[in-house]
């Protein structure tokens, strides 16, 4: 798509507009495509990266540009990035049928991509093919929510996937060194943190090795940090403890 805009005379090409009503009055801005949803997302924060041209518009392809009283009338300020920060993050992106359905189907598999990546079968602790984990959103009729990211919906995919499927996220084995004189008091704090331990030894200090949600690492990190007051550490000895090979269709 390419937009010519006489007023200024500068074509505009590969945009992707996003859409806002306000006060009345339609507004629009002028944006590269693609980066949109990384704006959204936090991924991409140079908003030079994302505007094609820091004008408030009422009609891109017509390249009627926003006059400031509508602009201060409707957002109670003349300050352009600012208005185009606000569109940027409420409006409503512009695209075909067409490009939000293949947008739509891409976020789709890298979601599945991202579960079948942190995720295993709890009793054979292999992973999941990505096609049993699409077919499985299929079946629990999953919709893709555009404006967050593929992570933030791949751990809203794995609570919904836990009530029809076997499956968790996959553990982190940790290596934890307690000093002696704490360590009968903060093993007993951190029981409920472990999934699985695999050993302890004990000798000047308690050290164990032991399997974890990945969810509870914060908490089990500052605990440790805060009841030791430093002399006790935390090791990652693998981010996830999983078989080789994956569950068979």
């Amino acid at each position: 798509m390419s937009i010519f805009t006489p007023t200024n005379q500068i074509r505009l090409t590969n945009v992707a507009v996003v859409r806002m009503k306000k006060g009345g009055k339609r507004f629009e801005i002028a944006c590269y495509k693609n980066k949109v949803m990384s704006w959204r997302t936090g991924a991409e924060k140079d908003l030079d990266e994302v505007l094609q041209t820091p004008s408030v518009f009422m009609n891109v392809s017509k390249g009627q540009t926003a006059k400031k009283d509508d602009l201060l009338k409707a957002f109670g300020t003349e300050d352009q990035t600012e208005i185009c920060k606000q569109i940027l993050a409420k409006g409503e992106l512009q695209v075909s049928d067409k490009e939000r359905q293949t947008q739509l189907e891409t976020m789709f598999r890298d979601i599945a991509t991202t579960v079948a990546d942190k995720c295993v079968n709890p009793e054979t602790k292999r992973p999941y093919p990505v096609s049993m984990i699409e077919r499985a959103m299929k079946d629990i009729h999953y919709s893709v929510k555009p404006n967050k990211s593929a992570k933030q919906q791949a751990l809203e995919v794995i609570r919904q996937l836990k009530e029809t499927m076997e499956i968790q996220r996959a553990h982190m084995r940790l290596r934890l060194q307690l000093p002696a004189k704490e360590a009968k008091r903060l093993k007993e704090k951190l029981k409920p943190l472990l999934q699985v331990v695999e050993s302890e030894e004990f000798d000047e200090e308690l050290e164990m090795i032991c399997l974890v949600d990945p969810g509870c690492f914060r908490e089990i990190d500052e605990l440790i940090r805060c009841e030791t007051k430093g002399r006790g550490s935390l090791e990652v000895l693998s981010l996830k403890d999983v078989e080789e090979g994956e569950e068979k269709m």
